[in-house]
C-alpha cells in the first residue's frame, strides 16, 4: 500500500518519530507541517479532542494536496473531575514546563490513595483526505497518576502516568512497548485501518 506521504500537523519531533514507527508498514512517510514548509496558526477552541484535531488538520489541508492528519490528546484525572482534559496542553499556561505541570497535578492528589488516582490518556486523530473527506478516531490508555516523575523516554505528562500492567510510567516504557499500548499508538492503528479503506481513492 503506497499513498505518498502524510503531513502531520505537529511541531513535536518526538511525536513524528512515534508516528513514523507505527505507520512504517504503510510505506508512507510522515512529515511535520514544518518539514512540509506549511505554516499554520490555529486556535484550538473545539469542545472535544476530535474538534481540535479537525481544526488543525483542516488548516493544513487547505494549503496541501497530501493526506493531512492531526491529533489532540489529553490527560483525564478522575479525582480532578477529568481535568486537565482537552486543556492539557494549556494547563497552567502553554509555555509552562511539564515539570511544573506534573508537580502541580501530583500535589493536587496529595494523600489520595492508589485506587482513587485513576486516569487515562485520550487521543483523537483526524485525517483530511485530498478529496475533502474527513475521518476521526479515538483511543485511550487507562492508568494511574504516580507520586513523582519517573522515566526519561516520554514527553509531557508521561513521567507521572503509571501503567499498572507494566508497573512503570509511560516515560519508562521502551518505544516498542509505548507504541503498542499508548493512546496515540492505538488511535494511529485505528486510523491506519480507516485509511486502508480509502486506499484506491488516494492513489491517484
Amino acid at each position: 500500500m503506497h499513498m505518498g506521504r502524510i503531513i502531520f500537523a505537529t511541531g513535536n519531533a518526538g511525536k513524528i518519530r512515534e508516528i513514523n514507527a507505527i505507520m512504517a508498514d504503510t510505506g508512507m512517510e510522515v512529515v511535520s507541517v514544518k518539514d512540509a514548509g506549511i505554516q499554520i496558526d490555529v486556535e484550538e477552541n473545539g469542545k472535544t479532542y476530535e474538534e481540535n484535531a479537525l481544526i488543525k488538520a483542516r488548516a493544513a489541508a487547505a494549503v496541501s494536496k497530501d493526506i493531512v492528519m492531526a491529533d489532540d490528546s489529553g490527560l483525564e484525572i478522575d479525582y480532578l473531575n477529568g481535568e486537565p482534559g482537552i486543556y492539557s496542553a494549556r494547563y497552567l499556561g502553554e509555555d509552562t514546563s511539564y515539570r511544573i505541570k506534573n508537580a502541580d497535578l501530583v500535589s493536587r492528589l496529595e494523600g489520595v490513595p492508589d485506587e482513587k488516582r485513576t486516569a487515562r490518556f485520550v487521543c483523537a486523530i483526524a485525517a483530511v483526505l485530498p478529496d475533502g473527506r474527513e475521518l476521526t478516531v479515538r483511543a485511550a490508555i487507562e492508568g494511574r497518576i504516580g507520586y513523582e516523575e519517573k522515566g526519561a523516554n516520554g514527553f509531557g505528562y508521561d513521567p507521572i502516568f503509571y501503567v499498572p500492567e507494566f508497573q512503570k510510567t509511560t516515560a519508562e516504557l521502551t518505544e516498542t512497548e509505548k507504541n503498542e499500548v499508548s493512546h496515540r499508538g492505538k488511535a494511529l492503528r485505528l486510523m491506519k485501518e480507516e485509511l486502508k479503506k480509502y486506499e484506491n481513492i488516494t492513489c491517484q
